[in-house]
């Protein structure tokens, strides 16, 4: 089992032990930085559990800062537990005033991510009943055409898929893949290439059923597993060994 995106240092201690101990027996789980305190704390975390490995970046809310985190973020990405840059992108929903902070920091993250030859996680969230951030990452990623990209708690927006298949993009399926109303994200799941398909949790946010409303923790990524499983008409077991695969090769972990 692998949890390819959680935020392992928004939790508390106590938290944190018994969600570490739930998922002694998983492959790997990435923890996403946000900002460069975010990222060390993740690193920390990264040192005292083997099976914990690291994206370091600055989230599109923290892009007014991205100057100022610059030079950190530089060093902590070539930290040896590093295997991912970001989580960068658009979010036009908590910050849509940043937005052209958000390109430059979106830029230099996606030039870092090739020169470490690192896959770049993207985030894409637009204002309510709106689609621009989705629409604007489509054509960002086929003007820049990034080696290696992850498409973070995706929810399948149509320009987005043309764009990720054209450039072998992974896609990352979070809780709201089990929620009853998303039917359209089930179907467009159903379609992706098997090799491209990832699982995660958004740890603490993004709680699947039957833990909706509650804090989420990665040994809740089975319940994203198996209702992706279900969508393919595979076996759970069969699912998790595809996504395992496919997190190994998209983030090389050990």
């Amino acid at each position: 089992m692998t949890d390819t995106h959680c935020h392992l240092d928004y939790l508390e201690p106590s938290e944190l032990a018994l969600a570490l101990e739930a998922a002694q027996g998983f492959q790997a789980m990435l923890s996403i930085g946000t900002e460069p305190a975010k990222s060390r704390h993740n690193l920390e975390i990264a040192h005292s559990a083997p099976n914990v490995w690291v994206a370091v970046g600055i989230h599109p809310t923290e892009a007014e800062r991205w100057r100022e985190f610059k030079q950190e973020t530089l060093e902590l990405a070539r930290h040896e537990r590093v295997r991912a840059i970001g989580e960068s992108g658009l979010d036009f929903y908590w910050t849509p005033q940043t937005r052209p902070q958000q390109y430059q920091a979106l830029d230099w993250q996606a030039e870092l991510a090739a020169e470490l030859e690192l896959p770049l996680i993207l985030h894409v969230r637009s204002a309510k009943d709106d689609d621009r951030a989705e629409r604007e990452v489509a054509e960002w990623l086929k003007l820049n055409r990034p080696p290696r990209v992850v498409l973070h708690a995706f929810g399948g927006h149509p320009a987005l898929v043309e764009a990720g298949l054209e450039l072998s993009a992974y896609f990352g399926f979070a809780g709201p893949l089990t929620y009853k109303k998303n039917t359209q994200m089930r179907e467009v799941a159903r379609q992706l290439p098997l090799e491209r398909l990832l699982v995660e949790t958004d740890t603490p946010f993004l709680p699947p059923e039957p833990h909706r409303g509650k804090r989420n923790q990665p040994a809740y990524v089975r319940h994203t597993l198996e209702k992706l499983a279900e969508v393919r008409g595979l076996s759970t077991v069969e699912m998790e060994r595809i996504t395992d695969a496919n997190a190994r090769r998209c983030f090389a972990f050990a």
